[in-house]
């Protein structure tokens, strides 16, 4: 398995969210060594209109040989009227299945004083 780190900012605020973790990731590599590639990837609405289903079969690939994904929030007003197969969410659904996974996990308090990388 390679150090990649899948990126699936999805929709919404979802890639404002990923766009502030990837200042996190800049600033591990530069200031505490962090050995650690990223992907970007769509899922969610972003693939829908790209390629006309919530996650494609490429990306779901690339989340199997990824050490871990991080995922945006996906789905909104835009896509409400598509069939249930083909919403945001099933990407979500459709991933977790795949990756044998149960829960999401979202932080508890957030951490000040990370900052991002001083030579940049």
């Amino acid at each position: 398995m390679s150090n990649v780190l899948l990126l699936l900012p999805g929709d919404g605020i979802g890639p404002e969210v990923i766009h502030e973790a990837v200042g996190v990731l800049d600033a591990l590599r530069c200031n505490h060594g962090l050995n650690v590639e990223s992907a970007n990837e769509l899922i969610g609405g972003a693939s829908i209109d790209r390629y006309g289903i919530p996650l494609s079969v490429e990306t779901l690939e690339k989340a199997r040989a990824s050490r871990a994904v991080l995922m945006g929030a996906v789905g909104g007003p835009r896509w409400r009227d598509m069939s249930f197969e083909k919403r945001p969410e099933q990407g979500l659904l459709d991933l977790r299945k795949s990756l044998g996974l149960y829960a999401n996990l979202r932080p508890r308090q957030l951490l000040f004083g990370v900052g991002r990388c001083l030579d940049a």
